[in-house]
């Protein structure tokens, strides 16, 4: 079932812009899941709105999402200050296909997002010459207290398959900063292999590859 609509997802224990710099990221703490846990509430996820600009406004100003996307230490917000009203024009010309924020849910509350694109399609050139097929995704947990329960495993796994229903997507790319050694934990025990270092505006990157089964 595509992600255009509320879709319940799985857990990992069913599974065997011009944005700046290392967008494609995951917070240090995202990497502290815990395969047993079973009974955590089921997150949902559902296409953003602009009614979701100003808790997107606000996760991007929090130390942790901040960490996450530039290695400038003095940095005040994520994303090098992104207007959140771009992405949603970028989806309004060229459909959620090519560039889609989503919105994670538990028991109807935001806890977190999830940005997919088509890098070869989509308009800002973030990732320069690459091939057709892939998407790219990048995924933060807005509050801290979110962190560390294993909803980044369980968004991710749920992207993840989503992206593959289509049978012309072969691959999904991402790129997390180099200094950020817990994500790159994080992606290789969801199947990711490591491409190569990579920079990205002035943010030293490294780059992640997951092939369709």
């Amino acid at each position: 079932m595509p992600l255009d609509q509320k879709t319940p997802i799985r857990t990992a224990l069913d599974h065997p812009h011009a944005c700046h710099g290392c967008v494609f990221d995951l917070t240090e703490a995202l990497a502290d899941y815990d395969l047993g846990v079973t009974d955590r509430p089921r997150i949902t996820l559902r296409p953003a709105t602009r009614d979701d600009i100003p808790l997107l406004d606000h996760w991007s100003t929090l130390p942790h999402v901040i960490s996450a996307t530039t290695d400038d230490p003095d940095a005040e917000t994520a994303f090098d200050g992104l207007e959140w009203e771009e992405d949603f024009a970028i989806t309004e010309e060229h459909g959620p296909g090519v560039w889609q924020i989503l919105i994670a849910e538990v028991d109807g509350r935001p806890i977190g997002a999830v940005q997919v694109i088509d890098p070869h399609l989509e308009p800002t050139n973030y990732w320069g010459d690459i091939e057709p097929g892939l998407r790219a995704l990048d995924i933060w947990i807005g509050e801290p207290d979110d962190l560390g329960r294993g909803h980044g495993t369980e968004m991710m796994n749920a992207v993840i398959d989503d992206c593959f229903l289509n049978p012309d997507v072969h691959g999904i790319v991402i790129d997390p900063l180099a200094s950020n050694t817990r994500a790159h934990t994080f992606y290789e025990r969801l199947g990711f292999q490591l491409v190569g270092p990579r920079t990205f505006g002035e943010d030293d990157c490294l780059v992640y590859r997951l092939n369709s089964p």
